[in-house]
């Protein structure tokens, strides 16, 4: 029952390279009939509705999280001056990656990758796309549960609601600070080869602009939100009123000046609705062999690189509820208040690994493939995802994760 799970993170990874076109015109009959194999094994072979329910309850709230950020960041229309320098767009990154803390990765992603691909678009390369999913759309989110989608889910879990940002931000720093220098270098090296001559427009200055004020407004809407659990889906209701009232309210000019549309949350929505489906099995299968594999007093690098590599190829958020399901069935404290009760290294690593791992491939993390989307769609030249794992993601991401682990979870 792993085998529709394995075809569609096939699919994702390979059919866009090789037949492009058919993808775009069928991967949600892939992704959905794929997802309705598992689905039709659980509610009619294993009569498993609560796990189904439970499934489809964490979707809803994923996908209502990053779609509503995604509309309410669409309405703000962000223009900066001129053209970047290497160190103009580190300044830019490292605002992103603090900026994902409060608007969330989504949110963060949307609302700068336009202005990203502008002031660079003279010399756009692939790098500037996938480092800015590494900083902003994964590693900068990883000091609350509004960064990141898996750290949400903590959240839901029980996890208080400062404990990343009180745990984590020692290897949060590290990790930003590793990848901006690495990025520094990288792009200094394109700065100094760009042949391309510099577009009278580009070279001017331009001042700054900042359109759709009114969305700041729905933004905190969404995060006071994040705090509400009770009664269910109130909180989701309250995202989607706030998105609700974010697009009817924004005016078209600053829709169009964004290309706004809908088809990069919609792209998500399709392909993880079959993600969340198909995973099924392989999450209980982790859940239900937690002693065997976590047998003994593991030490958190194990959780660490169990939780990252997961999150390559299954998405982090999911991931997360797995492995910190797999740890608290393991301890015998299924409570995250018992599992609190001292201060967890192993909870650290399972957080920062379900996030800095989501950077790793498109499907790591939902923002991932939106900020891909936004690219393709801007024309800039995001790797394929076989390109952006060998061009990138081994070469440039995995010396960071190996010193986060050296530093904090060797041991």
């Amino acid at each position: 029952m792993m085998l529709p799970f394995a075809l569609l993170l096939g699919a994702m990874a390979l059919a866009p390279l090789v037949r492009p076109d058919w993808w775009q015109r069928h991967y949600g009959k892939i992704a959905f009939g794929l997802g309705a194999v598992t689905l039709g094994y659980y509610l009619f072979i294993l009569r498993d509705t609560p796990r189904v329910g439970h499934t489809a309850h964490d979707y809803v709230s994923f996908i209502v999280l990053i779609g509503s950020l995604f509309v309410v960041a669409s309405g703000i229309h962000l223009r900066v001056p001129g053209r970047a320098t290497p160190a103009a767009n580190v300044l830019f990154l490292f605002v992103g990656a603090v900026t994902a803390n409060v608007l969330g990765t989504t949110g963060a992603a949307m609302l700068l990758i336009r202005p990203w691909l502008e002031i660079n678009r003279w010399r756009a390369a692939a790098h500037h796309v996938v480092f800015f999913i590494f900083l902003v759309a994964n590693v900068g989110g990883c000091l609350t549960p509004i960064g990141d989608p898996p750290l949400f889910l903590g959240y839901l879990q029980g996890v208080p609601f400062w404990w990343v940002a009180q745990h984590c931000w020692p290897m949060w720093a590290t990790g930003v600070g590793i990848l901006l220098a690495i990025f520094y270098v990288v792009d200094r090296i394109n700065f100094y080869r760009a042949s391309p001559p510099i577009p009278p427009d580009v070279a001017q200055s331009h001042a700054w602009k900042f359109g759709g004020w009114p969305n700041l407004f729905f933004l905190a809407i969404i995060a006071a939100s994040v705090f509400l659990t009770r009664p269910i889906f109130l909180r989701e209701a309250l995202m989607l009123a706030a998105a609700a009232g974010s697009y009817f309210m924004t005016p078209k000019t600053v829709h169009a000046a964004n290309d706004f549309n809908f088809h990069p949350v919609q792209e998500v929505a399709i392909l993880f609705a079959g993600v969340f489906a198909t995973m099924m099995p392989a999450l209980d299968w982790l859940r239900l062999n937690a002693h065997a594999l976590l047998g003994g007093h593991p030490a958190p690098g194990i959780f660490y690189w169990g939780t990252g590599i997961l999150s390559t190829l299954l998405d982090n958020a999911p991931t997360y509820l797995g492995v910190f399901s797999a740890w608290s069935g393991a301890s015998g404290q299924p409570a995250a208040a018992d599992l609190l009760r001292q201060p967890s290294p192993i909870l650290a690593a399972i957080s920062v690994g379900a996030v800095f791992f989501g950077a790793a491939t498109y499907i790591g993390n939902g923002p991932n493939f939106m900020v891909k989307a936004m690219a393709d769609r801007q024309g800039a030249p995001a790797p394929s995802f076989p390109g952006m794992v060998c061009r990138f993601t081994l070469p440039f991401l995995l010396p960071v994760l190996v010193a986060v682990w050296l530093l904090f979870f060797r041991y």
